[in-house]
């Protein structure tokens, strides 16, 4: 199994162990069936995205969704991310804007993620894949074991990341997260539903560089160019 799974090398080895447990080749086995009677998202070729554009060693920030959007277009393996010429979502906006009030100008515009991820940030979601219009589809198949055990990997072979966990489901997979190594920013999470109870305000993007500088590591541009 380990050999079929095309992911970028340095994950490829801290993950080696994830690849021959039996849960694996189970989500495997859902995952090729699923992609094969139905549409899903991500395309099969961005699956594993968040870790092939933020190798391990690479990481300074991570930032923790759910599942990938599931309309056409949308989805590209990282999460909270669309390309440019797909509608934005509210999620997404929200982030714009918080981001704006954090450390931008007026007008900031829809912040380039991809960028993000190539500067270290891991955009990862809790379930790597879905089926289409249906969302939360491909949750309690595995995904959630894989990328417990990423986060973890993180958390115990690194120093000094910063995690932007936002909302719920982000908060309970970083549980176990030594927040003696790591700093950890906690708020609700950006959607409209929960926006205005704590994610705006939170200054997540600001205090995530003021402690990478403060521990050696440059700072996130987090702002478009």
């Amino acid at each position: 199994m380990k050999k079929e799974v095309r992911i970028e090398e340095s994950w490829k080895r801290v993950l080696a162990a994830e690849f021959d447990k039996p849960y694996f080749a189970e989500l495997a086995d859902f995952v090729r069936g699923a992609y094969a009677s139905g549409r899903c998202y991500p395309p099969a070729k961005l699956i594993f995205n968040a870790f092939d554009r933020t190798p391990f060693d690479k990481v300074k920030v991570v930032i923790l969704g759910q599942d990938p959007y599931h309309e056409p277009g949308q989805a590209q393996g990282l999460a909270f991310y669309v390309p440019p010429d797909v509608q934005t979502p509210p999620s997404l906006v929200n982030i714009a804007k918080e981001l704006e009030s954090d450390i931008g100008g007026a007008g900031c515009a829809i912040p380039d993620l991809m960028s993000w991820a190539d500067q270290g940030v891991l955009l990862l979601n809790a379930t790597l894949t879905v089926a289409a219009h249906r969302a939360a589809s491909h949750q309690g198949r595995g995904w959630e074991t894989f990328t417990d055990a990423a986060v973890r990997a993180l958390a115990e072979g690194r120093e000094h990341l910063v995690f932007l966990l936002w909302g719920a489901s982000a908060q309970r997979k970083g549980a176990f997260i030594d927040r003696s190594r790591h700093c950890v920013i906690e708020s609700p999470h950006p959607s409209p539903l929960s926006a205005f109870r704590g994610f705006f305000g939170s200054r997540p993007f600001s205090r995530a560089n003021a402690y990478l500088v403060a521990h050696g590591v440059a700072p996130i541009a987090w702002l478009p160019s």
